[in-house]
C-alpha cells in the first residue's frame, strides 16, 4: 500500500490508480455506471466502440477482454480495467468460463445523450485490422 493510502479506514481498498486520465474526459461528460452480466461462455457485444473513457472492475467470474492495439487478456474477479473510449475499438468483452456467468462494473464518462456503445462495421474493421494484436 502506498503511503498516500495507508490512512484509509479498514476495508476500503484502492483497486487501481490510472495517472492522466482526466483529459480523456469529454467536456460536460455525465457519469454513467453500467453493470454488465454475461452467461456461460457468452462472446458480449460486436466490436464496438464507447463515446468516453470508462473504469471498471470484474465482479465475478472472468472476461476476455481485448481493445485495439492491446493483446487479448482474461481478467479475472478482482481485476481493474480502463478504456480510453473515443476512436479505440473494443474487440472482446466476453465470458471467458463456460459454465458461470461473469460480470463487470464500469463507471463510463459520456456526453449526455450519445450511445453507450457504437458497433463498428466490418468495412471499419478491415481498414483498421493491422491495429489488432491477436497474440500477446
Amino acid at each position: 500500500m502506498s503511503a498516500e493510502h495507508a490512512h484509509l479506514p479498514p476495508g476500503v481498498e484502492v483497486i487501481a490508480a490510472l495517472q492522466g486520465v482526466t483529459a480523456r474526459i469529454p467536456a460536460d461528460a455525465e457519469a454513467r455506471t453500467i453493470r454488465v452480466t454475461l452467461p456461460p461462455g457468452d462472446l458480449g457485444a460486436p466490436p464496438h466502440r464507447h463515446p468516453g473513457p470508462l473504469f471498471g472492475y470484474v465482479t465475478e467470474g472472468e472476461i476476455l477482454f481485448e481493445l485495439e492495439g492491446q493483446p487479448p487478456r482474461v481478467l479475472k474477479a478482482g481485476d481493474a480495467l480502463f478504456e480510453p473510449g473515443g476512436d479505440v475499438i473494443h474487440y472482446q468483452g466476453a465470458n471467458n468460463l463456460s459454465d458461470a456467468q461473469s460480470q463487470l462494473v464500469v463507471t463510463m464518462f459520456a456526453p449526455p445523450g450519445t450511445p453507450v456503445l457504437t458497433v463498428v462495421s466490418a468495412e471499419e474493421l478491415a481498414e483498421r485490422r493491422h491495429l489488432r494484436v491477436t497474440q500477446p
